[in-house]
């Protein structure tokens, strides 16, 4: 289906899989959401949608608290078609630091650093291993586990759909009662994921408890060298299981990655403890830029100059 002309946009479907492949292939991307399944799974959520603006293919979203923004440009002229939303009001969300650096030089933009969305960026030879003093915390976690538990790791095909679907409904119900915020939208999505992971190209692992699946996650590549874990749902009060649920996912999953991309904490104080204590190697940052308004100054966005 085509892709119409900015201001008129369309909603993303499977049959765009192809194409969104390659230009994400062509781009490289480094932030967590510039994959085709990411974009997918939360096309409700966020209102993803595309459009052309010149030759560029972007996606309009809505934030969590509604908030209207735009994507990175996949393709074409990348910093003239920003340039051109920024400049008709609306607010790019996602731009890292080469994005700013080769796109936004020099243009008197608002540009403000988001660091609830900050993407955590992991060694997965370090997370494999657990090595080190630096990691003793998690491997004596992973240890209680393994000496009080009979588990099975396995790779997740179709036959765990329905154990992990219990077992996302559990997790959600939880969650739900202690921090309801975006845990809804997270559990329509990794629903989803599970039910046509093939379609959307992830792989993933389960953990087998007592023959009961315990935990799951999966995930896909990012760019040549990182891999990226879109979802990670465990039971929530079995000591160590997270810890082994991660070692277990770099251990076997996308071996010729160097580094697992464990997205953001959207500013939830305890995942984002939780990110930190795996000793991420950066921290991939990402800027909302628009247009100052008024008299040149709007203290609640605007910050001048180039992110350090």
């Amino acid at each position: 289906m085509e892709i119409p002309r900015y201001p008129q946009t369309r909603g993303i479907l499977l049959e765009d899989k192809p194409l969104l492949d390659r230009l994400f292939h062509d781009l490289q991307p480094r932030i967590s959401e510039l994959t085709f399944a990411n974009l997918f799974l939360f096309r409700a959520v966020h209102d993803y949608r595309l459009t052309l603006v010149g030759d560029a293919v972007i996606a309009l979203g809505r934030g969590y608290d509604g908030s209207a923004y735009f994507l990175p440009p996949f393709s074409g002229a990348i910093g003239g078609a920003a340039r051109e939303l920024i400049d008709a009001g609306l607010t790019l969300y996602g731009a890292d630091d080469e994005f700013v650096e080769r796109h936004l030089q020099g243009g008197g933009f608002g540009i403000v650093a988001d660091r609830d969305n900050f993407d955590y960026l992991h060694l997965k030879e370090e997370m494999a291993l657990l090595s080190g003093k630096e990691y003793h915390k998690k491997k004596n976690r992973v240890n209680y586990f393994l000496v009080r538990h009979r588990y099975q790791v396995e790779f997740y095909q179709a036959r765990h759909l329905e154990g992990a679907l219990a077992l996302l409904e559990e997790w959600g119900r939880v969650r739900l009662a202690m921090t309801p915020g975006s845990v809804r939208g997270e559990m329509d999505g990794a629903a989803e994921a599970l039910r046509l992971h093939e379609e959307l190209g992830l792989s993933g692992v389960v953990l087998i408890v007592e023959g009961a699946l315990k935990g799951f996650a999966l995930g896909e590549c990012l760019n040549r060298d990182t891999a990226v874990c879109h979802f990670e749902k465990g039971d929530l009060f079995m000591e160590g299981l997270y810890q082994l649920l991660d070692r277990e996912f770099c251990r076997r999953l996308f071996t010729g990655c160097r580094y697992l991309n464990r997205e953001q904490d959207l500013g939830e104080l305890s995942l984002r403890q939780a990110k930190l204590s795996y000793r991420p190697v950066e921290l991939v940052k990402k800027y909302r830029v628009r247009r100052p308004v008024g008299n040149g100054r709007n203290e609640d966005f605007f910050r001048e100059g180039l992110p350090s």
